[in-house]
């Protein structure tokens, strides 16, 4: 494609929220040259009559730190306009290791396609950045691995030699380009880690002005506490915070008293901001019910402590995801292939069937799956569509996937990852078109300029001479998602061209070449 393009006869919304206008877009050399009436004769045409022209969307909670290296296409993504993913969300990430086969217990998506054989976090970008992704890549420091690191799934603080080696390698991954800090306290590697830990790690964070992002500890009953453990942790670290999922499970009462902590310190000047997937329902492996201690004894350990009646009775004891909410019947597990015959079932009616525990029934399938546990995963149905409006309709929420990029053919075409192919799509049919809950103008905010703010990436997210050239361009009115929850692996519709630094990712909606990976050397600018 020549250096110069022109995308002509869209209609323009620039991610900042100002009003859709008709304007032709000029790219040069990777850049924003022009918005106006202007149309260069020397330049390729993009034609774009009928079709909106927006900044490319940025995935701010993408959980795609190794599926990119399996199959960098990103399919799911660009199919929706998606042109950056932030990576090393929860806790989850692919830096820093030290032993592989512990590590795997904080990567989603981990397979034997792309062996662990790197340590560091310069090690990693630089492989992400050979693996050519289709997207652009900024990546978090994700604690689970700090932990995991520096004293395996120990459900304990750190102590003093353990929590400087986890400073240590914090510093060492801002250092390398990453643009904050996670934490996935709800999860095993992370469960022992107290208020203190984490402010102490937050303080690094804060001091490059990089961002602190969070899945806060609780997400069933006393998920209000635990966002203002949160709020009290940012507070004292003095750092910029990103409450994820912020919608607890618990319900609208919950919901509503989280988001009115959100207000408040926001009120009283604190930086805070939040996004939230766009499913109706949790998500996560079923095995993240096993404590951390009998995780860490490996799979023949985890095979004796599930043939053993004493352990099972106190690992029913232990709080995961699964067992917090108490409801067995909003737990239903998703296709897989250990027990493909209790697929789309809830627990409960499976346990109901033989008079059993659902424990007992969820301890039998991980027993069936310990060569690989994260075969199956299932999901806790939590949320209503009134309560999905009013999260996404607050001034200061961004949606995000909360999961891989996934391609329905190819080295991914069996794995599943609900939201991978429908967040963004789903977000602008079910808030502008279906609810009008928001502008096109307020969406597309969302979608680019918002989190580009809140990262602090300067040169994306909005659409001005000068900036970098990731531009979507679609149908507005046919963009919507078409998977299903029994039936995740189909791409969105709508999308006709995706440029990523000026170059077509999607071309009349095929996918043709790649992004980079974005390192970061410099303070974010206040959101």
């Amino acid at each position: 494609m020549s250096a110069l393009t022109v995308i002509a006869g869209g209609t323009v919304i620039d991610g900042t929220g100002a009003p859709a206008r008709s304007a032709n877009v000029v790219v040069h050399d990777g850049r924003i040259a022009d918005i106006g009436p202007d149309r260069p004769e020397d330049a390729a045409l993009i034609d774009a009559t009928g079709l909106t022209v927006t900044p490319g969307f940025i995935d701010i909670h993408s959980h795609s730190d190794y599926t990119l290296l399996v199959d960098p296409r990103a399919s799911s993504a660009i199919h929706q306009g998606v042109t950056t993913e932030v990576v090393g969300n929860c806790g989850f990430g692919c830096f820093p290791l030290r032993d592989a086969a512990l590590a795997r217990n904080a990567i989603y998506g981990v397979s034997d396609a792309v062996p662990l054989d790197w340590s560091g976090p310069g090690e990693y970008l630089d492989r992400l950045e050979a693996a050519r992704p289709a997207v652009n890549v900024l990546s978090l420091v994700p604690n689970g691995q700090l932990r995991l690191h520096a004293i395996g799934l120990a459900d304990r603080p750190a102590d003093r030699d353990e929590l400087a080696t986890m400073a240590r390698l914090l510093e060492e991954g801002l250092e390398a380009g990453a643009w904050g800090y996670s934490t996935g306290l709800e999860y095993g590697a992370e469960i022992g880690a107290p208020e203190a830990e984490i402010t102490a790690l937050a303080r690094i964070a804060a001091r490059s002005g990089a961002l602190y992002a969070t899945h806060t500890r609780r997400r069933d009953e006393g998920a209000a506490e635990a966002v203002a453990e949160a709020l009290r942790t940012a507070r004292a670290a003095d750092v910029r915070l990103q409450i994820s999922q912020l919608l607890p499970r618990s319900g609208r009462a919950e919901g509503e008293r989280c988001l009115d902590l959100v207000d408040e310190a926001r009120a009283a000047g604190q930086d805070v901001a939040f996004d939230m997937h766009t499913r109706r329902f949790g998500l996560t492996y079923l095995y993240t019910m096993i404590p951390p201690d009998v995780l860490a004894r490996g799979p023949d350990g985890i095979a004796r402590a599930l043939a053993d009646g004493d352990e099972r009775r106190r690992m029913k004891a232990h709080r995961s995801i699964f067992s917090a909410g108490g409801d067995w019947t909003r737990v239903v597990l998703l296709d897989n292939p250990v027990r493909p015959d209790l697929a789309r079932r809830t627990l409960a009616e499976i346990a109901a069937e033989d008079g059993r525990d659902p424990f007992e029934v969820a301890f039998d399938i991980l027993a069936d799956t310990l060569d690989d546990l994260p075969r199956v995963m299932a999901i806790i149905n939590c949320y209503e569509e009134a309560e999905q409006e009013r999260v996404f309709a607050h001034p200061l929420s961004m949606p995000g996937s909360d999961a891989t990029a996934l391609g329905p053919d190819g080295p991914l075409a069996e794995a599943t990852f609900h939201g991978a192919y429908t967040w963004a799509a789903w977000f602008y049919r079910f808030m502008v078109r279906e609810r009008r809950a928001l502008t096109p103008e307020a969406a597309i905010r969302r979608l680019s300029g918002l989190p580009a703010s809140r990262l602090g990436l300067d040169d994306r997210g909005t659409l001005a001479p000068g900036m970098r050239a990731d531009i979507a361009v679609f149908d507005a009115e046919r963009f919507t998602e078409t998977a299903t929850t029994f039936a995740p692996n189909q791409l969105a519709t709508g999308m006709v061209h995706v440029l990523v630094d000026g170059t077509p990712t999607l071309r009349d909606g095929q996918p043709t070449s790649a992004g980079t990976v974005l390192r970061r050397h410099r303070t974010a600018a206040p959101f």
